[in-house]
């Protein structure tokens, strides 16, 4: 089971209602996934998901909160996943119209019907409401990505309008959500892990939520590590390199001049260099009498390679 499925069951498994919450959930859910169509029959209006747990809701709310007892449909998808389709299809004949009106859908203007694309204020007048509206939306459009691959969640929407305002409305919660369009729908969608969570939490999905958060220090500690690690490797292999140039230019001093002509400070500290090519500066300046501190050891072999340096062009 997907991630995005665990959510929307989980979501789905919250049915102790009000009759407003329902309404504001079920308005959502319609704008979102629904699609109206006028036949000779008359209106008919269908809601269409892959979530087996949405649909079952879907009907359960129409069902216990407007009386409205619809029909349940299941069909393959045509695309390469082959996944059921499941729609859940309102008529005339068990009040299709009227539950357009209370969703806001549909309004009547001098005795026209027609399409509000918009958010209905009404049903997000309190901050629970807003939260229901969201959670309806999410069930209607929403997915999200697997956390342990990439941080992402959206809502997909047919109307620019709609998009935007389910955008404001989710960030009345202090969140950040942007909206793009993709085809023809429009997308409004968020990327960060945190702001993932949140959302999670407006939609009560608390489970879903605990099991992103122990994904999220998972994916923090690992990137931690490998910081580490990574800084550790830089540092060793610059040590390396340092040591082996060292290494290389006292050679060059022993065999062009000799070490003896090196002053003594300089003598001594070549002549551990060559007995202990791997040994770090702190260590190599630990075995001199006196011993010198870290930036003693590197100050006399920069001097050392300063002079191989001037051994090399001629200059000493």
């Amino acid at each position: 089971m997907s991630f995005s499925s665990k959510v929307k069951g989980e979501v789905c498994r919250y049915s102790e209602l009000t009759k407003e919450k329902a309404l504001a959930e079920i308005s959502a859910i319609m704008k979102v996934s629904g699609t109206i169509t006028f036949s000779g029959s008359g209106l008919s209006f269908r809601i269409t998901t892959e979530n087996p747990a949405s649909a079952r809701h879907i009907f359960s709310l129409l069902k216990d909160y407007f009386n409205i007892h619809s029909k349940l449909m299941v069909k393959k998808s045509s695309s390469l996943k082959k996944n059921n389709i499941y729609m859940v299809v309102i008529d005339e004949s068990m009040g299709v119209k009227d539950l357009l009106r209370k969703t806001g859908i549909l309004r009547e203007v001098d005795g026209v019907l027609t399409l509000d694309y918009r958010i209905d204020e009404e049903m997000v007048k309190t901050d629970e409401l807003k939260r229901y509206y969201i959670r309806g939306a999410f069930l209607g459009g929403g997915s999200i990505s697997n956390p342990e691959k990439t941080y992402h969640l959206e809502f997909v929407t047919h109307s620019e309008e709609y998009a935007r305002d389910l955008s404001k409305l989710i960030n009345s919660f202090g969140l950040n959500t942007k909206v793009i369009q993709r085809k023809n729908s429009y997308i409004v969608y968020l990327k960060e892990g945190e702001q993932i969570s949140n959302l999670l939490g407006i939609l009560g999905a608390h489970t879903s939520l605990l099991e992103l958060e122990n994904i999220r220090i998972m994916k923090e500690m690992r990137n931690n590590v490998n910081r580490l690690v990574n800084c550790e490797t830089a540092n060793l292999s610059k040590t390396v390199n340092a040591a082996v140039r060292q290494v290389e230019s006292i050679k060059l001093i022993q065999r062009e001049i000799g070490l003896q002509r090196l002053p003594q400070n300089l003598r001594e500290i070549a002549e551990l260099r060559l007995n202990y090519p791997d040994e770090s500066l702190k260590e190599l300046g630990e075995m001199l009498d006196p011993p010198v501190g870290k930036s003693g050891v590197n100050h006399r072999l920069r001097k050392i390679e300063k002079i191989a340096e001037e051994i090399r062009s001629g200059n000493y």
